[in-house]
């Protein structure tokens, strides 16, 4: 059997193999082709149900075995596997372009809309015809002609670009590495370089060998001592996928090339730019008012900023023998400042998160807020690092979570949750509760302890698990509102955030804790250290997340910025950045979200929801941590809703009333 066709409830993801893609598809895509055929036929009304029971069943399967094979390639890249997604991703997003603008599907939807019944319908599934018809609208559905044919020629390149995007970062970084005599690593935490050891030793070389990866790169920037070594680290990081490496995986004609396809995209829907086309579905209404509020954010953010670069730069001159500090010097500067202030940094910490705790105390957290159990299950997986697990709520299933954590070759970098299959009633009335993967890229473990994380890999677990919690929880049973489904993009960051900020609670980092080599748990004095330090830097990061949104609402919405992709660049670090980035930087060729992420027009959305997320995390301050009735209005309001409200409605049932600005501030320390 293929297993892209089993429909068991755990997919077999240890059977899959890059032969079966397209034998899967031929049959997957021939049954969803002969469904459209019908539902759009004269034998089939125009009414949810009957559309549903003929159409939705065989495109939910192809869309999720499709998804396998997407999850797959991001996180078990082989050039075979890559090859079969290749040759079939044309075709797949071909049907997916013909389904979004279907005149006789359109027209069924909306004669749904107009008809008399519509308002006696529950109000989750006139939205869900209603964001149908925004959807088809955006999918192309009211052109005709030549007009049509380009649009659909345009979704198929522009799905090819996006891949090779992917493709060029993840090979980039795959293919560097530098090796190094042990001495040269000197103020390197001890398990880094022992990675980086053994990772020498198995390519049969002397020395340490360093990657790109996070789990080296990070604390190599933070804490070696050589300056050469993090310059010539951070050089290569910044020029990953540039015309300065391989040219085969120049990013450079890819960025171009689709930028100007998503510009005339817009111009065929009507719109004046692509940043149009993308906020049609968000919170934010406009362009403009997406660069107002950035810009509103840096005016109030650039003195707290300054002052933090003044200081960094005392103290580079003062304490490190830096007369000019440099970007590749920052985090190692900030590592001994912060250090100095507070007596506690990231490597000061490592020791008392192990993994293990701290998925303990995660799930303790989650049990005590939610009434959610964590039950291992032995069920396939892709990667013998990876877990599996059925998630209960009082007592009972309500979905499964895959944890992929640890960096490796062929993996994408970054950290993201996605859904393996999501919650819907089915038209046969059964229920099909959701799945989620959840992936990180953690150092993995060596010398035979458990791996170790810096608070920040604390934060990113509790940032993603806030994300499976929005999709696992949801209580809606239409497909295209339940979970992340049908959320406006630049409010989807809200329950992420939100379960950042447990991360500096004392009570909760109590039940994280555990020194690998005693068992102790974190001494409330090193706590009171580490709290100290939650608004260290806070003015700078904050510059930096305009200096994205500026970039990317700006390329999205200016016209000719297909050949003005360095200069828009720069332009937003000028705008925003204190501390210059070198020249020939090039951190946008690497930039996944905008290119490879669904975030285009969208990466704003991170400040965004951090407005919405401080706001309501202040209800918890105001009530208590754990107070059970905060903690069931959020889940009620938020977590199980899905797509089914606005995430202003989500939000004002939740809190009584809209979000404000000071709650944000705040929290940042720079109120």
């Amino acid at each position: 059997m293929n297993p892209l066709l089993d429909t068991a409830e755990w997919p077999g993801f240890d059977a899959i193999r890059p032969e079966h893609v397209a034998p899967a598809l031929d049959t997957l895509l021939a049954d969803a082709d002969a469904a459209l055929a019908r539902a759009t036929g004269p034998d089939v009304a125009a009414d949810v149900n009957a559309l549903a029971v003929v159409l939705d069943v065989p495109v939910e399967r192809l869309r999720r075995a499709w998804g396998h094979v997407q999850h797959l390639q991001a996180v078990v890249d082989t050039p075979a596997l890559r090859a079969a997604y290749a040759h079939n991703l044309g075709r797949v997003t071909d049907y997916f372009t013909r389904l979004a603008a279907d005149d006789g599907l359109y027209a069924k939807t909306r004669a749904i809309a107009a008809s008399p019944q519509f308002g006696n319908l529950p109000a989750v599934r006139r939205k869900a015809v209603q964001d149908a018809l925004r959807d088809f609208e955006l999918g192309g559905a009211a052109l005709q002609g030549t007009a049509r044919e380009r649009f659909a020629q345009i979704q198929a390149r522009a799905a090819e670009l996006s891949q090779q995007f992917g493709d060029h970062v993840l090979d980039a970084t795959d293919a560097w590495f530098l090796d190094v005599p042990a001495e040269r690593l000197a103020g390197v935490p001890a398990d880094v370089v022992q990675a980086a050891h053994e990772a020498a030793a198995a390519a049969g070389v002397d020395g340490c060998r360093l990657t790109l990866q996070a789990p080296c790169r990070v604390p190599l920037l933070a804490t070696a001592q050589d300056r050469a070594l993090r310059e010539q680290i951070y050089r290569a990081h910044g020029q990953l996928a540039s015309e300065f490496g391989e040219a085969a995986h120049d990013n450079g004609p890819v960025m171009q090339e689709l930028l100007a396809l998503r510009a005339e995209e817009a111009a065929l829907l009507g719109r004046d730019n692509y940043a149009e086309v993308s906020l049609t579905a968000k919170m934010a209404e406009s362009p403009a008012q997406v660069l107002a509020f950035l810009r509103d954010l840096a005016q109030r953010a650039r003195p707290f900023a300054q002052a933090e670069l003044a200081a960094l730069r005392e103290h580079a001159t003062s304490a490190c023998g830096i007369a000019d500090l440099q970007p590749w010097d920052r985090a190692y500067v900030a590592e001994k400042l912060k250090h100095q202030r507070f007596g506690v940094d990231d490597q000061t910490l490592r020791p008392w998160f192990t993994l293990p705790r701290v998925l303990d105390g995660l799930f303790g957290l989650l049990q005590r807020l939610f009434d959610l159990r964590f039950v291992p299950v032995d069920e396939p997986v892709w990667h013998p690092d990876v877990r599996a697990f059925r998630v209960e709520r009082g007592g009972q299933p309500v979905g499964g979570l895959y944890l992929d954590l640890y960096a490796r070759a062929g993996k994408q970098s970054g950290a993201w949750m996605d859904e393996a299959r999501a919650r819907w009633r089915r038209p046969d009335g059964r229920l099909q509760q959701p799945q989620a993967h959840l992936v990180c890229n953690f150092a993995p473990p060596v010398g035979g302890r458990p791996a170790l994380l810096s608070h920040d890999d604390v934060v990113t677990l509790f940032h993603e698990f806030g994300h499976g919690l929005h999709h696992l929880l949801t209580q809606v049973d239409e497909l295209a509102l339940s979970g992340i489904s049908g959320v406006e993009w630049d409010a989807a960051e809200l329950p992420s955030q939100f379960m950042e900020n447990f991360c500096w609670e004392w009570t909760v980092l109590q039940r994280l804790t555990a020194h690998v080599d005693t068992g102790e748990p974190l001494p409330r004095e090193l706590f009171d250290r580490l709290l100290g330090t939650r608004h260290f830097n806070s003015g700078l990061h904050v510059m930096r997340g305009v200096e994205f949104g500026l970039f990317d609402m700006r390329l999205h919405a200016e016209p000719g910025t297909a050949t003005r992709v360095a200069e828009l660049a720069r332009a937003a670090a000028d705008e925003a950045l204190l501390l210059a980035r070198p020249a020939d930087d090039r951190w946008q060729n690497s930039l996944l979200h905008i290119f490879d992420g669904g975030y285009a027009a969208g990466l704003y959305g991170y400040q965004w929801a951090e407005v919405l997320s401080a706001d309501a995390y202040s209800a918890f301050e105001e009530a208590g941590v754990f107070d059970p009735a905060t903690g069931a209005r959020w889940r009620e309001a938020v977590l199980e809703t899905g797509g089914s409200r606005t995430a202003m409605q989500n939000f004002v049932a939740f809190r009584g009333r809209e979000p404000r600005l000071d709650a944000l501030l705040r929290h940042q320390g720079l109120a």
